[in-house]
């Protein structure tokens, strides 16, 4: 029989939120409240989390949202998010929505529970490949696939055309995540519709995204064809994985997270990774690693368009850092610090991954107010963190890569930038995909003038994680710059940043 319970005595999967809450009665929830439906007048379910985001607002820092007869708290404000980073009192919760990723990715990095041994195991394995060496080896191949999408680009422009620019950056990012962690090339360029591999995977994170919203004694009822569909996904992303794999096993690579996965043994215990968990950590590379890093791309050329004088300050920033060279070399990436306020800003405003959820360790008192037993979880909603206008402002809805300038980060509290998740889960690769997308956005404001549809507003899509949707832009080719180099100026306050970007201790 399947254990139903975690190492620690806890029980696996859903639970209703009313459990752990001995004072659940106090927080607030949506008004009309119906008896079993709960808060679902007026919800989206396609747009949940923006949703919720509507209520957050008008109901504080901590809420509730009932669904289903199922109980859901929310926590965004400033103090009770730093409270629950308390690794003492808290860790990560496998709630609803990643816990039904777990048919595809089992006990992968994301989706494993707190007490899982391949967790710790493959983070210990796979933490040397994210180091800075590891890093500058992956440099050169994230400039090849870089360039793959520049011919495209230019070809577009040459045709007339508007780019698609949440479908491009998802194949930039697939090629980089397949060629740097495991030598693989989809050929994404090189096809008219989206690689198949990309079409199971939204196929399999629509389908969690639709469990979220249906209630479980029907969902099986309901979503039959849907269901089906989504085993078709699973086998497929399966297959390709253990093929890619197995050609592996006949043939070394050259160090990169694959070869770290077959072949290294845990430097204490001396255990490997199983060839079942091997398979669930790749297809967790490739989705993760390439689905958020995506979106958070396509949101930054979305406001760069949008607002040409930060987009002509990040460009004079890259003119003056990379001068004339060819391709930046792997350091000065790290030295373009207003492009990664762009980035920033762009996560903060929209969060790809827009929520975690934490649960308590021990019975204790969330912020010294609200008591919860052990076990008892709560959803951080980091969109409306990153919008709390007591950390933020007044304008915190307005997009400003100066918020992330060191003092202005220096004088927030910590744990009020979350993108990433917090403590010992959070994401592994966050400085591969910082680099990456730096680097890329570097790339693209060198080249081009990107001209927005003043027709478009701004639609997100939810899919788990979050994507603009039907955002197009328009080229135009930059000439290329003339007398730039290192002591050329770039526009804006003048600043003496240290080497690295400021980071509040616990961000």
């Amino acid at each position: 029989m399947a254990k139903t319970t975690t190492a620690t005595g806890l029980p696996k999967g859903f639970r209703d939120a009313g459990q752990g809450w001995p004072e659940l009665a106090r927080l607030p929830h949506p008004p009309h409240r119906l008896p079993f439906l709960g808060d679902v007048l007026g919800a989206s379910r396609h747009t949940p989390l923006q949703d919720t985001l509507r209520h957050a607002r008008a109901l504080g820092p901590v809420f509730r949202r009932k669904a289903f007869g199922k109980e859901f708290v929310f926590v965004w404000g400033a103090r009770e998010v730093a409270d629950l980073a308390d690794e003492a009192r808290f860790a990560k919760h496998v709630g609803l929505g990643v816990a039904n990723l777990r048919p595809v990715a089992g006990d992968g990095l994301f989706t494993a529970y707190n007490q899982e041994p391949n967790w710790q195991l493959a983070h210990d394995v796979l933490a040397p490949g994210f180091s800075r060496e590891a890093m500058a080896g992956y440099h050169p191949m994230m400039l090849a696939v870089a360039g793959r999408l520049t011919d495209h680009w230019d070809r577009a422009l040459a045709a007339g055309h508007a780019v698609d620019v949440p479908g491009d950056m998802t194949k930039l990012t697939l090629e980089t995540i397949a060629r740097t962690g495991f030598g693989h090339d989809f050929g994404s360029f090189e096809r008219t519709r989206p690689h198949p591999f990309v079409t199971a995977m939204v196929g399999t994170l629509g389908y969690a995204q639709r469990l979220n919203t249906v209630p479980a004694p029907l969902a099986r009822l309901l979503l039959r064809g849907a269901a089906r569909r989504n085993a078709a996904d699973i086998a497929y992303l399966n297959s390709t994985v253990d093929d890619l794999v197995a050609r592996r096993r006949t043939a070394a690579g050259d160090g990169d997270l694959l070869d770290r996965m077959l072949a290294t043994a845990h430097p204490v215990t001396g255990e490997r990774l199983s060839a079942r968990n091997v398979r669930r950590q790749v297809i967790t590379f490739l989705v993760a690693g390439h689905e958020t890093t995506s979106g958070a791309l396509s949101f930054a050329l979305h406001y760069l368009s949008r607002h040409p004088e930060i987009a002509a300050r990040a460009r004079a920033e890259v003119d003056a850092v990379w001068g004339d060279a060819e391709s930046p070399g792997y350091d000065q990436v790290a030295k373009l610090r207003y492009v990664r306020r762009v980035l920033d800003e762009s996560l903060r405003l929209w969060p790809t991954a827009p929520a975690y959820a934490r649960e308590a360790v021990e019975d204790t008192v969330l912020a010294g107010e609200h008591p919860m037993r052990r076990g008892a979880w709560a959803l951080v909603l980091t969109a409306m963190l990153h919008r709390d206008p007591e950390v933020w402002g007044a304008d915190a809805e307005r997009f400003d890569p100066d918020r992330f300038e060191p003092g202005a980060v220096r004088s927030r509290a910590p744990h009020t930038f979350k993108p990433f998740g917090t403590g010992a889960r959070a994401c592994i690769g966050r400085q591969f995909a910082l680099h990456e997308a730096t680097l890329v956005l570097g790339l693209l404001l060198r080249r081009y003038t990107l001209v927005p549809d003043p027709a478009y507003r701004l639609r997100v899509t939810e899919r788990l994680t979050l994507m603009p949707e039907e955002l197009r832009l328009r080229l135009e080719r930059r000439q290329a710059p003339v007398g730039t180099g290192a002591s050329a100026a770039v526009p804006g306050p003048p600043s003496a940043e240290p080497r690295c970007p400021v980071r509040r201790a616990g961000d």
